[in-house]
């Protein structure tokens, strides 16, 4: 029986990553996690193992063990973080840690979080080639780790570093995320309570939506990837947030209209795509959920979720 890593499993991705590793690859499965924005409920009936630990230090390697890869997918995720050297020290140097837990161990596979937010405001679609231009330290962090991976695979011919590039990512537990919960999540929540849906106007900013069920199946993809790369995890077809609205209302049988306000952001991004290609050529992804789709079922599994 294989056995896999994944940090930050506690998280909204990590922790569908760490059930689809058992449930479907049928692994053994050990989640590390310092539990500062994880939550205990996201591995509800979880039959792994739980290392609570924090990546920023190396008291866990030992514990951990030897695996056969790595899923890593701990960081400070919340975009609005201004404390520069926090978001480098837990995105990028803890980074290097998981790295040197690696080589110690002889894991010959990292599949990494990386980040759209390394496009910044840049032209669509978004290719993997194109040079960063972050508009914030979360996006900035995000490309030196790709630096740092890029730098480590070709020091290391016989590992194998696979980053992803999550574009906008919704799904069942996120719950947790507070401010950074997706839109999708936000939205629901506004119109389940039977209030108006309040986004900027006119709702017309183009999203690269995309369902966390094909993040995941983006993560297991890449554990056979045949060299080390960097690639888009999205649909490479943006939807708008009154289409958000629309298949909200829809699932939810409800007939809210949005309410339109002033956006107080002096930058904002009005369009995200992702340039599909690397994903196909490289990890053969292909994603399974419209915009529509993904959120019928989303909001069928909130329906009988207690948060």
């Amino acid at each position: 029986m294989k056995k896999y890593l994944v940090t930050g499993g506690a998280g909204f991705i990590g922790s569908n990553v760490a059930f689809a590793l058992e449930n479907e690859r049928k692994a053994k499965v050990v989640v590390l996690d310092d539990f500062s924005s994880g939550n205990y409920k996201n591995l509800s009936g979880f039959g792994g193992e739980v290392v609570a630990g924090d990546i920023g230090a190396r008291d866990w390697f030992d514990r951990v063990g030897k695996a056969d890869a790595v899923l890593h997918q701990a960081a400070v995720v919340d975009t609005t973080e201004t404390d520069q050297r926090r978001m480098m020290a837990v995105n990028v140097d803890a980074f290097r840690n998981v790295l040197d837990y690696a080589l110690k161990y002889g894991v010959k596979r990292v599949v990494y979080a990386s980040s759209a937010a390394v496009y910044g405001n840049s032209k669509c679609p978004m290719h993997e080639d194109q040079r960063p231009t972050p508009e914030n330290v979360y996006g900035f962090s995000k490309a030196i780790m790709d630096n740092v991976a890029r730098e480590f695979a070709s020091e290391h011919k016989g590992m194998t570093i696979v980053g992803l590039r999550y574009f906008n990512v919704y799904g069942p537990r996120e719950y947790y995320k507070g401010k950074m919960a997706s839109m999708v999540f936000q939205l629901y929540n506004q119109m389940k309570a039977g209030r108006r849906p309040r986004i900027f106007k006119f709702g017309e900013q183009l999203r690269d939506f995309v369902y966390v069920k094909d993040i995941v199946r983006g993560n297991l993809n890449a554990l056979d990837a045949e060299r080390s790369c960097v690639c888009n995890l999205a649909t490479g077809k943006p939807g708008n947030f009154n289409e958000v609205i629309e298949a909200l209302n829809k699932a939810l049988k409800t007939d809210l209209a949005p309410e339109y306000i002033d956006n107080p952001y002096a930058f904002y991004q009005n369009k995200t795509q992702a340039d599909m290609r690397n994903a196909k050529a490289l990890i053969n992804y292909r994603p399974e959920w419209s915009l529509a789709d993904g959120i019928a079922d989303y909001v069928g599994i909130l329906e009988k979720t207690r948060i």
